[in-house]
C-alpha cells in the first residue's frame, strides 16, 4: 500500500500503519511489520501508542483492528436519543465514556432536569480507576460477568453512579453511565437502576451493530 508523505516522519509512519490495519484487518503484529516495512521495535512503539489513544485495539485472537476512536462520532449519534430516554425515565444524568489510555473520555452527556444533578461536559476526562464507568472500561471478569458496576462517592464526594458496558463483538468499546447525588441514588445505585442502564447499553449496542 502506497503511503502519503507529509514530511512529519512519526506521523507519516503512524498513518501508514493505520492504513494497513484499516484495509487488512484483522492483522497480526508480525504481518503488520512485514506489510509496513518498519523495524519491529518501531512498529511495537507505534502500536502501543495507537492502542493507548484508541486508534487500534486487539480482537479476541490478539490481532490488530481499528479502535473505538474511529467509531466515536457515529456511536455518539446513535447513543444520544437512547440516553435521552433513559434520563427522562429515571430523572438522572447519563454519560457515555470511552477509554483513552489510563483515562476515560465523556463523548455524550445528557443532564438531569433536576436542580441538584451531576453535570459532566462532553470532553471531560476522568481517571479510569475511579467510578463505575472506569470499572466497566477496565473490564474485570467480576464486573463483566455481572454486567454492570456501581460506585458511591468514589470519584467525587456525594456522587453515585451505575454503569454498563457497550460491546462490539466481545470487546467493550464504551461505558454507559447513570449518575446523580447519593442522597437520591443511595450507596447501592445498582439495586435501583442497573436493569435500566444495562437495557439501554444493549440498545446502543444493537443500534451500532445494525448500522454496520
Amino acid at each position: 500500500m502506497e503511503s502519503v508523505v507529509s514530511g512529519v516522519g512519526v506521523l507519516d509512519k503512524a498513518m501508514h500503519l493505520l492504513d494497513v490495519v484499516e484495509y487488512s484487518q484483522p492483522v497480526s503484529f508480525l504481518d503488520l511489520v512485514e506489510a509496513v516495512g518498519f523495524p519491529k521495535t518501531t512498529v511495537h512503539r507505534l502500536v502501543a501508542a495507537l492502542e493507548m489513544h484508541g486508534f487500534l485495539r486487539r480482537d479476541d485472537s490478539g490481532r490488530l483492528v481499528t479502535g473505538s476512536r474511529f467509531a466515536t462520532a457515529s456511536l455518539s449519534q446513535l447513543a444520544t436519543p437512547i440516553m435521552a430516554r433513559l434520563t427522562r425515565a429515571t430523572g438522572e444524568s447519563t454519560q457515555l465514556f470511552v477509554r483513552r489510555g489510563q483515562l476515560r473520555l465523556c463523548i455524550v452527556s445528557i443532564e438531569s432536569p433536576a436542580e441538584l444533578r451531576t453535570a459532566v461536559p462532553v470532553g471531560t476526562m476522568f481517571p479510569i480507576d475511579k467510578g463505575s464507568g472506569g470499572k466497566v472500561l477496565l473490564g474485570s471478569d467480576q464486573v463483566l460477568d455481572r454486567g454492570w458496576a456501581q460506585s458511591a462517592g468514589e470519584r467525587s464526594p456525594g456522587v453515585a453512579s451505575v454503569s454498563a458496558p457497550v460491546y462490539e463483538g466481545s470487546v467493550v468499546v464504551a461505558a454507559l453511565c447513570l449518575s446523580g447525588p447519593i442522597e437520591r441514588l443511595g450507596t447501592e445505585p445498582g439495586l435501583r437502576y442497573a436493569k435500566k442502564v444495562v437495557a439501554a447499553a444493549k440498545e446502543i449496542q444493537r443500534a451500532a451493530a445494525a448500522r454496520y
